[in-house]
């Protein structure tokens, strides 16, 4: 059963001074709510109530800071609007960009209307802000209209709204394919243990979807699987150490039935494999083809937040097939976690800047060229040796070897 949340919004007359303001409206403006990696949040919801995601010390500490005296009328995005109602499809990265100067520092514009703010991580189509500009400090408001002095009337009205409507942080319709689908190894160990399918039915060559696949392997009870080929090492473009192993989805396939249930086989000591149905098809699957479990769905709070530490890294690859990359594609770096990098992090992307010759000295020797901003990476999955980052932007197409760094 669908939960739904009861909002207060303001709206044109008087409230009492010392009653707090609540409403969903801004709740999220800089919080980045949640995805339910594998899955939907739909279905998340349907099984438990809301979550109650956290926020950390340090974001409270910068929303109170801020809400005490609003934002410098400086860091306001120079064409930021007076007001604006949320469309679905907005994303909380791109609203914060309308305010803001740095679309991932959401504290800023959390604190911004800190008073109004008591789950910041929730906001619906339909709801308006409005930009208070007075007194040389910036303060967004949520459904309040602001009058020529500075003035504020406000009446409680209530509305319905389903946690499922609530927008994201980014577009998570870009990511969930991925968590579904990329298969990621950190070690050779990982892969070669991975089960193998070593037969089809009646002898093809290739499988469809619905069609017989045998395989050997340890399952470990799991029933869902992936079926994946051609892992390839992920390479450090300049120290060439192999970060993990990326391999190409084929589709997914589902436990049918143990080997061991041939129990005469077993007593004459041959090897059976166990029985899958391919349930889903990319590629036509075949022999040789490994398996890797489906991920398990959990909800990963976003929070876009620059690293503590600087940090500076390259481009490993470019996940799928092309060449070069541009927005809204995804990426892998050669930094992870124990190198501090965690999911939330947006980095500037950096150009590489190429070797060119000084044809104004003797002799033309060469030089390199500065390495140029060209977009924002935004970090969403990580690894020990390595990390998975969406680009929400890119002035120019992004290639193996360009470089990142914290904002």
């Amino acid at each position: 059963m669908m939960h739904s949340l009861l909002s207060r919004v303001p709206g044109p007359v008087a409230e009492p001074a010392r009653a707090p303001r609540r409403t969903l409206v801004a709740r999220a403006l800089g919080c980045v709510g949640a995805v339910a990696l594998g899955g939907s949040l739909l279905a998340a919801t349907a099984r438990a109530q809301v979550p109650n995601y956290p926020v950390t010390g340090q974001q409270k500490a910068t929303a109170r800071q801020v809400a005490e005296a609003g934002v410098p009328l400086s860091e306001l995005s120079p064409n930021a609007p007076d007001s604006y109602t949320v469309k679905r499809g907005d994303t909380l990265w791109a609203i914060s960009g309308l305010f803001l100067k740095r679309p991932w520092r959401w504290p800023e514009l959390w604190g911004m209307n800190l008073d109004q703010i008591r789950n910041p991580h929730l906001i619906y189509p339909g709801q308006v802000l409005y930009l208070d500009k007075s007194n040389g400090r910036a303060r967004l408001r949520v459904g309040q209209p602001i009058g020529p002095q500075g003035d504020v009337k406000l009446s409680p009205r209530v509305r319905e709204a389903a946690f499922s409507d609530a927008i994201g942080a980014v577009p998570l319709n870009l990511i969930e394919p991925f968590l579904n689908e990329a298969v990621i190894f950190d070690d050779e160990r990982q892969l070669a243990a991975a089960p193998r399918i070593v037969a089809t039915q009646e002898g093809r060559v290739m499988l469809g979807r619905g069609e017989t696949a045998y395989v050997l392997g340890d399952l470990g009870g799991l029933r869902d699987w992936r079926i994946f080929r051609q892992p390839r090492p992920l390479l450090d473009p300049t120290t060439r150490e192999v970060l993990g192993y990326e391999a190409v989805y084929v589709g997914t396939a589902d436990y049918v039935r143990s080997g061991h249930a041939d129990g005469r086989a077993a007593e004459a000591g041959e090897v059976v494999p166990d029985t899958f149905t391919v349930s889903s098809i990319r590629l036509e699957a075949g022999v040789g083809d490994r398996l890797a479990p489906v991920p398990q769905r959990e909800f990963v709070n976003y929070v876009p937040h620059a690293p503590a530490q600087p940090i500076a890294g390259q481009i490993v690859s470019i996940y799928g097939e092309a060449l070069s990359a541009g927005q809204n594609q995804i990426v892998a770096l050669n930094r992870g976690a124990r190198d501090g990098l965690e999911r939330g992090h947006v980095l500037i992307l950096l150009s590489d800047g190429r070797m060119v010759r000084d044809t104004t000295q003797d002799g033309s020797p060469q030089i390199k060229l500065p390495n140029e901003k060209q977009g924002l990476l935004f970090v969403f999955r990580t690894f020990d040796k390595m990390s998975y980052a969406l680009i929400m932007s890119a002035n120019d197409p992004i290639k193996v070897g360009d470089r990142f760094s914290q904002p």
